[in-house]
């Protein structure tokens, strides 16, 4: 079968990252990422089944894994070679459709019993991701034993299956997993007023999620502001919201930092900038939320301490919230945030696509594996 796969390689992840950090996407060339004929994953059971992608999500923690800005955090929760891709809508053996839930908790792997955090349904806080029966891997798309949607073939659990409803297109499907990131940010939110950083396709689906009464955006590309202006968010540049945020919260301003602020900002971009910017306007004892994968990042930290600031990480999403995501994407017709797709074979200019979609236009870039899927039926 096909498969783009990333094996470990030192010499190639420093090439990788060097070429990422003259311009992203570029790491697509030298670094370890390499389209490949190989065998399909191993079959590991009665409960699990082999899926033929139809379409797969290009996201930013894989563009941040093929540039090399990924953290050393995750070398010990990934095995290689994996092959990437956890945003899958695909096809079991007897045709029925499915949306894959890429989580590998303790369930999935055989262990028993499981963790405190999977017996209270908080999958995405699962202790055992590098251990039980698999090789470590905290999704599908991160796991050697898996496999991954940017491939013709994958193996998927019984309890990562969700069949997609009659009336979803695959445009659809395949927004099914960043929206039920977007609606765990948005179930972790407690506050009424909502300032939210970046509107990329995570941002834009918190920014679908959210049901709050005032929900401020700084998007920085036309694209972004029309789409989440369509939610009924109010939209700012990214150079604007500061003034916007000091206005509508009557702070005063010393130096870069506000007196006052918004009690909750949503950071989904994760780079230094943004969460230096969160910090700054952010109200004395808010609440930062991350949901853009932050890696290596240097920030003072001086306000968090003065102003009794809490900063917290918002990843994936519960089983229930995977389901109900399916009701959000229909509702906010988030297909149209599937921009371009691409055959396997163009996974270089896809790639790069995805790296540059704001700047070109675009939201979310996806393979398009079904003719893949035709040739080799």
């Amino acid at each position: 079968m096909k498969a783009l796969v990333f094996d470990r390689s030192l010499p190639r992840f420093a090439a990788a990252k060097l070429a990422g950090a003259l311009a992203p996407g570029r790491g697509a060339g030298p670094g370890p990422l390499k389209l490949k004929d190989v065998d399909p994953p191993d079959a590991r059971g009665h409960d699990w089944h082999r899926v033929r992608p139809r379409l797969a999500g290009i996201c930013g923690s894989d563009l941040s894994t093929i540039d090399g800005a990924t953290s050393r955090y995750f070398e010990p929760i990934v095995s290689f070679p994996f092959v990437p891709g956890h945003e899958v809508v695909g096809d079991l053996d007897d045709g029925t459709r499915v949306v894959v839930e890429p989580v590998l908790h303790c369930a999935i792997r055989g262990i028993e019993p499981v963790c405190h955090h999977c017996e209270r349904g908080e999958t995405n806080r699962c202790e055992r991701v590098a251990f039980g029966h698999l090789e470590p891997g905290l999704q599908t798309g991160f796991c050697e034993d898996t496999g991954g949607g940017w491939s013709t073939s994958m193996l998927a659990h019984d309890l990562q299956l969700h069949r997609v409803p009659d009336d979803f297109t695959d445009e659809m499907a395949v927004m099914v997993e960043p929206t039920a990131c977007g609606l765990h940010a948005a179930h972790s939110i407690a506050e009424e007023h909502v300032v939210v950083l970046g509107a990329g396709t995570i941002g834009l689906c918190v920014i679908a999620a959210l049901e709050k009464p005032i929900v401020v955006v700084a998007a920085k590309h036309p694209v972004q502001r029309d789409l989440a202006s369509s939610f009924g968010a109010t939209v700012h540049g990214p150079d604007e919201i500061e003034g916007v945020v000091r206005r509508r919260t009557h702070s005063l301003k010393i130096g870069d930092q506000l007196t006052g602020g918004a009690q909750c900002v949503v950071d989904c971009i994760g780079s230094a900038d943004s969460m230096q910017q969160a910090l700054r306007i952010v109200a004395p004892g808010g609440t930062v939320y991350v949901v853009g994968m932050p890696s290596t990042v240097s920030l003072d930290l001086t306000g968090l301490w003065h102003r009794e600031v809490t900063i917290r990480g918002v990843y994936a999403y519960t089983h229930a919230e995977f389901a109900s995501a399916f009701d959000v994407v229909r509702a906010k017709r988030l297909d149209r945030l599937v921009s371009a797709a691409y055959p396997l074979d163009r996974w270089k200019d896809a790639i790069r696509h995805a790296a540059e979609a704001g700047r070109r236009g675009a939201v979310k870039v996806v393979f398009d594996l079904r003719d893949e899927k035709e040739r080799n039926q």
